[in-house]
C-alpha cells in the first residue's frame, strides 16, 4: 500500500468552549534565557504570553503555568539521559523559575512536571475538570516538545485545544513550523494571538 502525498484529512475547527483556561507551558528562565543550554531568545514569546495572561486575568479566567523540576535522579531518568541539559532543572535552581516578565497573580496555578506533557504524572486534568474547564489555550516552549505533548494530551483528555502561534516558540524554526502544521492538521486549532484575544473578548460580552 502506497501513501499518497499531500492528502489532507477533513477537519472541523473546534474553537474554544464556554469556560476556557490558559495553559502556559514552560516559559521558565531555563528556556527563555540563551545563557542556559536549554534556552533561546524567546522575548517575543514572553511578550505574547504576557498579553494573553492579562486578558485571561481581566476576564476572571483561570491561568495555569508549568515548570520542570527534578527532586532526584530517578525522575524521568531516560529523558534526562537523552537530554543531559535537563539535569540543570533541579529544585532550587533559578532555571526552574517562571520567567519574571510574566504577569503572575495569586490565583494562577503552577504545575510542576518531570516529562514533556503537562498532564503526565500531574493532577492537571482532574483540576481542570473540577473547575469545569472545557477548553484550553496552550502556549509556551517548546513547540516541538512540551507544547506539542501537552496539546495532544489535552485533546486526549477531551479538551478543545487552541494554540496561538506567536505565543509558542522553539530552538529550531523549521521544527516550530512543521509541528504547528501537524498539530493543526490533526489535533488542535492553530490561530493567531490576535484572533484568540478577539474570541475571548467576544465570548465575555
Amino acid at each position: 500500500m502506497s501513501i499518497e502525498e499531500n492528502r489532507s484529512l477533513e477537519r472541523q475547527p473546534q474553537g474554544l468552549g464556554e469556560k476556557p483556561a490558559l495553559l502556559v507551558v514552560d516559559v521558565i528562565r531555563g528556556f527563555t534565557d540563551p545563557a542556559c543550554p536549554l534556552g533561546s531568545d524567546a522575548d517575543s514569546v514572553v511578550s505574547a504570553n504576557s498579553a494573553l495572561m492579562r486578558v485571561f486575568h481581566d476576564r476572571g479566567l483561570r491561568v495555569f503555568l508549568t515548570t520542570v523540576v527534578y527532586d532526584n535522579a530517578n525522575q524521568a531518568s531516560v529523558f534526562r539521559a537523552r537530554v543531559p541539559a535537563l539535569n540543570l532543572l533541579t529544585r532550587g535552581s533559578h532555571w526552574c523559575d517562571i520567567d519574571p516578565r510574566l504577569p503572575l497573580i495569586d490565583s494562577d496555578h503552577i504545575v510542576e512536571k518531570t516529562h514533556a506533557s503537562a498532564f503526565h504524572g500531574t493532577d492537571l486534568a482532574s483540576t481542570l475538570r473540577a473547575l469545569n474547564i472545557d477548553s484550553l489555550v496552550i502556549t509556551g516552549l517548546t513547540t516541538s516538545g512540551c507544547v506539542r505533548a501537552s496539546a495532544v494530551d489535552g485533546l486526549q483528555h477531551n479538551f478543545k485545544v487552541v494554540i496561538p502561534e506567536e505565543a509558542t516558540g522553539d530552538r529550531d524554526r523549521d521544527a516550530h513550523k512543521s509541528n504547528l502544521y501537524d498539530l493543526n492538521a490533526k489535533y488542535v486549532d492553530v490561530v493567531s494571538v490576535e484572533d484568540t484575544i478577539r474570541t475571548l473578548l467576544a465570548n465575555s460580552e
